[in-house]
């Protein structure tokens, strides 16, 4: 319990216990912060993190249990880390000026529609099933054995259909540039 009342202020006896948070703070900050800095690999992130720590603290104060407060302090940096990290995933989002220039690049956006189209074109009249054996293929880089495998085909039947569909990519590809 000394730890508890080091961080915590009684007005009177049989008062509610109210945590003094700067002490808390300037305590743990740093140990909470080199958690968030581990967890989510960058400072800025790392500092927002170690705040929202405390102001969850100050949210519940009279909820939690303090009797070890490092050991919650790091239980709740860590779940408002792995918080970060999930929405970072479900919502990615980029402050790369880089590869935002180079969305917004005008040539590189008239490429890109001029691809979609071309392929769309190509795979049109396909069936799904040849969209599939194409990706396994050239761009996964799969055997035309393992292909067959993972589609059901015979490898000749594969090797037809991959065929026929580079043939008609290759004359759309000639029409499509000379129009």
């Amino acid at each position: 319990k000394a730890a508890l009342w080091c961080y915590s202020k009684r007005k009177r006896k049989g008062s509610p216990v109210v945590l003094d948070v700067k002490l808390l703070y300037e305590k743990y900050g740093p140990m909470v912060l080199r958690r968030c800095r581990y967890l989510l690999r960058n400072e800025e992130r790392a500092l927002d993190a170690m705040q929202d720590t405390f102001v969850q603290v100050l949210r519940h104060e009279k909820r939690l249990n303090m009797d070890a407060p490092s050991s919650l302090l790091y239980r709740i940096a860590t779940n408002i880390c792995l918080n970060v990290l999930r929405s970072e995933r479900r919502h990615p989002h980029t402050n790369d000026e880089k590869i935002l220039m180079s969305i917004v690049d005008t040539e590189e956006h008239e490429s890109n529609i001029i691809n979609r189209r071309l392929l769309d074109r190509v795979f049109g009249r396909e069936p799904p099933s040849t969209k599939t054996m194409a990706v396994l293929h050239y761009v996964d880089g799969m055997t035309l054995q393992e292909v067959s495998n993972e589609v059901g085909l015979s490898v000749s039947g594969v090797r037809k259909r991959l065929r026929g569909l580079k043939e008609r990519a290759k004359h759309l590809h000639k029409d499509f540039y000379n129009d």
